[in-house]
């Protein structure tokens, strides 16, 4: 098997999945499995490069259990807990699944002479015998922690749970073969996930054109159908819908009460006996292989995240970063951003920002099939690979069809903003830095931008910013105009933005300013005697032009 490192593991999953707070001096100790520990269960006595998850035990109190695990010759130990050491009495892990601390070992670990050690004391404990000392997150639950950590030491999964959904074609065959029928394997959506192909089994054309679309047709006599199928708990005989197809025998897939999809099998009146039977058997198995694609999918989601948020702060390795991510080597890209528009402080904000991730992933896994999104800090963004020269404007439809339907899903307007092109993934920080420019300087009447769009804007944007910043740039001519118009009542500082804008022409400023054009030349006049400034003067010009848009934030009637 492809055994991993904790090193590789490390950088798999990463911050803030999980957190490294001791380890051996070198990160190449092989990881072969996940175990789950349990403290009313003896401890095994060898477990060579086991990753034990220290369930209902207390960070701070993990210092017997470090002797145990290596001991054991386990790699490492994680615990629930800050990355750092703990304050106090230690950090609180109650139970979890049902195991508590009960007696013994378990008793000894959650003891106050356990906690006074603290996490710092278990850390290097963990040094000074070679065992790796991991953290999760305080409301990491264990069945998801186990879960990634299982899936990233085990096969490297496939993007979308394939080798799952392999299995589901040699089911589909199998059951195909047991039941005697031409059989399908539908998710909840009543798309086709697998079908059988035993030769000399009938299959009319309703399943033929199925098969070839990915997708059951739809109608009012199908519904009623699912509706029958779902509110039954084991298989149902289904009559023919037309002239043109056959019945059906089909059963639901469920898995802790949850329908999971469903198999449909065509019955053309020589199915086997113990049709039923074998159609129930078959989906208890479809169940086990449709979690497993999803366990595999959820984990792939999450490796692929938290990797672009990586590249995203530029702590990633570029190469193997899009080696992972299935880009090419030189594979130019840009960065989307999409923001719910004054949702970040509703108390339902955070909920809503996660939809809007499913919503993004979604639409873009339609396009692109693997895909890497991730959501920071309440925005969703998407690394979009640039194939030709027409990418642009299919990037910027899609944008704005996440958009429309995320709107529209969630209530809440929704913004997005397209980053630069950048070569490769190497740069993929700065596209980033472009997209939420854009969000920031999209005008109340626009949804979605690019920053070829908005360039003008974001670059006036950036210079107010880097103005305000140095004392020696907010210094000169345009505070002596602003004062003099406040404490004589003349407007010479928008008069001189609006000529500015409008080229040095006198006649489009003052129809900008409704005035007569003398008035215009008047009051440029005064300003030039009044307050010493050189109009004539380029350098003066664009420089007063500036402080006065950037500084005094004035705009002329066309800005």
């Amino acid at each position: 098997m492809d055994t991993r490192t904790l090193g590789e593991l490390l950088d798999t999953l990463g911050e803030p999945a999980l957190r490294l707070l001791a380890a051996p001096s070198r990160l190449t100790s092989p990881v072969t499995e996940v175990l789950l520990y349990d403290a009313h269960a003896p401890f095994p006595d060898r477990a060579p490069g086991a990753l034990l998850l220290a369930v209902g035990v207390r960070a701070g109190a993990a210092g017997a259990l470090v002797d145990e695990a290596a001991a054991a010759r386990m790699a490492g130990l994680v615990v629930r807990g800050e990355g750092g050491p703990p304050s106090g009495q230690g950090l609180e892990d109650g139970p979890s699944s049902g195991q508590g601390l009960g007696h013994g070992r378990g008793q000894e670990l959650a003891s106050g002479q356990g906690r006074g050690q603290g996490l710092a004391d278990a850390a290097a404990r963990a040094r000074e015998r070679g065992l790796a000392l991991l953290t999760v997150d305080e409301d990491a639950a264990w069945h998801h922690v186990h879960l990634l950590l299982a899936g990233a030491v085990g096969a490297r999964p496939s993007p979308a749970g394939g080798a799952a959904l392999g299995d589901l074609f040699s089911l589909a065959g199998a059951v195909a073969t047991a039941v005697g029928g031409a059989t399908v394997i539908e998710d909840p959506r009543q798309r086709i996930l697998a079908h059988s192909t035993i030769p000399g089994q009938p299959v009319d054309e309703p399943r033929r054109q199925g098969i070839l679309g990915r997708q059951v047709p739809g109608s009012p006599e199908n519904t009623e159908q699912y509706r029958v199928l779902f509110a039954s708990q084991g298989p149902v005989r289904m009559p023919a819908l037309s002239a043109e197809e056959l019945p059906r025998l089909a059963i639901a897939v469920r898995a802790g009460g949850e329908t999971l999809g469903s198999l449909w099998v065509v019955d053309d009146g020589t199915l086997a006996p113990d049709a039923e039977e074998a159609l129930t058997q078959g989906a208890s198995t479809a169940a086990l292989l449709l979690l497993r694609a999803r366990a595999a999918q959820e984990l792939s989601r999450h490796m692929t995240g938290d990797l672009l948020r990586r590249l995203l702060d530029g702590t990633a390795e570029p190469t193997t970063a899009a080696e992972r991510l299935g880009l090419a080597p030189g594979t130019p890209v840009r960065v989307a951003a999409f923001a719910l528009e004054g949702a970040a402080g509703a108390p339902d904000g955070e909920q809503a920002a996660l939809r809007l991730l499913d919503l993004v992933r979604l639409q873009c896994e339609a396009r692109y099939g693997r895909h890497a999104c991730v959501l920071v800090d309440g925005v969703v963004y998407a690394l979009l690979p640039v194939a030709d020269g027409r990418a642009g404007e299919r990037q910027r439809r899609l944008a704005e069809d996440i958009v429309r339907r995320a709107g529209q899903a969630l209530r809440v307007p929704v913004r997005a903003g397209l980053g630069d092109v950048v070569p490769e993934v190497a740069e993929v920080r700065g596209s980033r830095e472009d997209a939420d420019l854009v969000l920031r300087v999209l005008g109340p009447d626009e949804s979605v931008a690019a920053m070829a769009e908005v360039r003008a804007r974001a670059v006036l944007l950036r210079l107010t910013e880097l103005l305000g910043e140095r004392r020696e740039l907010t210094a000169g001519a345009w505070r002596d105009i602003v004062a003099y118009d406040a404490g004589h009542g003349t407007d010479y500082a928008r008069t001189l933005v609006c000529w500015l804008d409008a080229g040095c022409d006198m006649a489009r400023a003052a129809r900008w300013l409704a005035v007569h054009p003398n008035t215009c030349r008047y009051r440029l006049r005064q300003a030039r005697t009044q307050l010493g400034i050189d109009l004539d003067d380029p350098d003066e010009r664009l420089v007063l032009w500036l402080q006065l848009r950037t500084l005094a934030g004035l705009r002329s009637a066309c800005a």
